[in-house]
């Protein structure tokens, strides 16, 4: 009887169990270099925007004849410019020229648009977040909104994040930034002195006193009361429980990207908020794995060549450092928003060093929800009758439908808002210079308003209206009157600016 040989076959290893799946390799089941791609593109489109929406009113914000000139900061001795850089950090501390402020916007809109193609991403994110720290800087309260802040932060990162490999740390802190947005945001409205969102009457009011609404505002405030009251609850769970699922499996990471998107949509639909909510749908995507953007992004070939053993470890070292000082920064920051800590000297000392350069910061947004919402309304006197200018994008008349206004953001009626909310405590210094500019120059504000102004009034005055959503068409709005400011006579302030 012959023995019985083993079979060749069973000898060798299937190839299939030894070579890995391609799947595997190419499209990982988290977010890589696929991701970072895609993130790149969607955050230069976002700077694009940011950009295109300051170029149409840079000059009445901040021009020579804007609302708050930036040629007050010519002022500083030149001497004294460098020192003061670091606490204010603008290239117009050198310059102030108007061509100047529109041609950064230009080279902003180049930057973006390179960033967009694909060049050298990682130089032009540090390059265009450097350049809008700059204008926002300058701008002071027009571009200190949250979202501006977090538009650097992001451009900062970015600077960090390589299209052609893992990196993973990089990845974990752009995912700390989402869930800080979104944590420290539900973190703020469960703090709310007002206790709105525990008693659910938060989203009675949101539709109707958000800065700009929209028109399907009005239809959602339509909704029934007990729905508001749904809807303010689960967004407490939204921003304070969701967000952990950002450090969680794929499954829990899908789930919440399904969720806060959502989230997002709705904002986009009822609310204008310039570019903050694409911003924050571009963040999302760390929520993903390179598989599910392999139809949209795929990655930039990889960089095989491996970095020598002391340069690796230097890298290592460089992101530890890295990674634990914005944990650490943003915990500081964290602490000062939420708890309060004590005064420490050395802390404070810190703070001021780096919070100018707004590199890391905290959030939240939409802490408690007013209840009123009161407009400015500017009026001038042709020596018969007043006669009142609507901004573009305010109320106005009461059969004007809210308008769909974002990406772009009106800076100035954005910013009117919360004067009409505190107009009894004191005049901003951009609304006295725009009483002026309607007295002596309404040319260089004309943008702002949807009427004719007229070139030479003898007076001006600010009448003030609470508006409500109205109860049903053909008009949008109902509005009773607030008061109004003594009229200013404009021969009498024109005689005052010449002197």
């Amino acid at each position: 009887m012959r023995p019985q040989l083993p079979d060749p076959s069973s000898q060798i290893p299937s190839v299939s169990s030894q070579l890995p799946d391609p799947s595997s390799q190419i499209l990982p089941q988290t977010s890589g270099a696929g991701v970072a791609v895609l993130f790149h593109r969607l955050l230069a489109a976002v700077y694009l925007l940011a950009w295109l929406s300051l170029l149409w009113q840079v000059d009445t914000l901040i021009g020579s004849r804007g609302l708050l000139p930036i040629e007050e900061l010519a002022r500083l001795p030149a001497d004294q410019r460098l020192a003061r850089f670091a606490s204010f950090p603008t290239l117009f501390l050198w310059t102030q020229e108007d061509w100047v402020l529109g041609a950064g916007i230009w080279l902003g809109i180049a930057l973006a648009l390179t960033w967009l193609a694909g060049l050298v991403p990682r130089l032009l994110a540090f390059a265009s977040a450097l350049l809008y720290l700059s204008y926002a800087t300058a701008a002071r309260e027009f571009l200190h909104f949250q979202w501006d802040n977090m538009i650097i932060e992001c451009g900062m990162l970015a600077a960090l994040l390589p299209r052609d490999r893992p990196a993973r740390w990089v990845h974990f802190l752009f995912r700390v930034l989402l869930f800080k947005l979104y944590f420290e945001s539900g973190i703020a409205k469960w703090q709310s002195y007002l206790g709105d969102w525990h008693d659910g009457s938060a989203m009675v009011f949101y539709y109707e006193t958000a800065p700009i609404p929209t028109w399907l505002a009005w239809y959602a405030h339509r909704l029934p009361a007990s729905w508001h009251l749904l809807e303010s609850r689960l967004v407490l769970v939204i921003e304070i429980l969701v967000p952990f699922a950002i450090f969680a499996g794929r499954i829990p990471k899908l789930i919440c990207f399904a969720v806060l998107t959502t989230f997002q949509l709705i904002n986009v639909a009822t609310a204008n908020y310039g570019f903050f909510c694409y911003l924050s749908l571009a963040l999302h995507v760390f929520l993903l794995a390179d598989r599910d953007v392999a139809w949209i992004a795929s990655p930039k070939p990889a960089n095989t060549r491996r970095a020598a053993k002391p340069v690796a470890v230097l890298r290592t070292i460089g992101a530890a450092i890295g990674v634990a000082l914005y944990l650490a920064i943003s915990s500081i920051e964290a602490a000062h928003a939420f708890a309060r800590p004590p005064a420490n000297y050395t802390i404070d000392r810190a703070r001021r060093i780096y919070l100018p350069w707004r590199a890391v910061n905290t959030y939240h947004l939409f802490g408690h929800i007013t209840r009123e919402r009161i407009e400015p309304d500017f009026q001038t006197f042709d020596g018969t009758d007043w006669q009142s200018h609507d901004l573009r994008y305010k109320p106005g008349d009461t059969d004007r439908r809210p308008p769909f206004v974002a990406p772009h953001q009106p800076r100035v009626d954005f910013r009117l808002w919360f004067y009409g909310l505190s107009y009894r405590r004191g005049t901003p210094d951009y609304v006295q210079n725009l009483v002026r500019r309607l007295c002596n120059d309404p040319a260089a504000v004309q943008s702002l308003f949807s009427n004719p102004l007229p070139s030479h009034p003898k007076a001006v005055r600010i009448a003030f209206w609470r508006y409500r959503f109205s109860d049903s068409g053909p008009e949008w709005w109902s509005r009773t009157p607030e008061g109004q400011t003594n009229p200013i006579d404009c021969s009498q302030l024109t005689a005052a600016s010449r002197d």
